[in-house]
């Protein structure tokens, strides 16, 4: 396998909370996706990580917020290259509840930069939306109904 060839398997989290969607704005230091674009929050699993607790670790570390429910709801592949870097990547998408509170990004010099509660309304509108964010707000309804179980 090439050096400059890397795959990872992610979680994300597809948190809705009247008409708003939770959301992070990815730093110079994302690795596979390019920095400024709106994501999901989650990220990758550490090796020996169970899937939903690496989705309750990169959560925390994103957005300071903790799942109550987590439900699988797809998986999805993408290919992207950054930095020299083509990257496979295995995404596992959960519907989540959440913990009250505002969100706010815990972890120093991560991936993101920002974590906000964004009205859907405002995604229409051309916001500049991960492949993976993209692909989450086209789960929206599987998740509400996930949610509901």
């Amino acid at each position: 396998m090439d050096s400059r060839a890397r795959t990872r398997i992610s979680v994300y989290a597809i948190a809705e909370d009247g008409g708003r969607l939770l959301l992070a704005r990815l730093s110079d230091a994302s690795p596979v996706f390019a920095p400024g674009l709106w994501h999901l929050p989650g990220g990758g699993i550490a090796p020996g990580e169970q899937p939903v607790e690496a989705l309750a670790r990169e959560l925390l570390e994103e957005t300071g917020l903790e799942p109550t429910e987590a439900h699988l709801l797809d998986a999805r592949t993408y290919t992207a290259r950054r930095n020299g870097v083509s990257w496979s990547l295995t995404a596992l998408f959960y519907a989540v509840s959440l913990t009250g509170g505002g969100p706010k990004v815990t972890e120093i010099d991560g991936s993101t930069e920002a974590a906000v509660w964004v009205p859907l309304e405002d995604l229409e509108d051309g916001t500049a939306l991960s492949p993976a964010a993209a692909d989450g707000l086209g789960m929206l309804d599987r998740a509400k109904v996930a949610r509901t179980r």
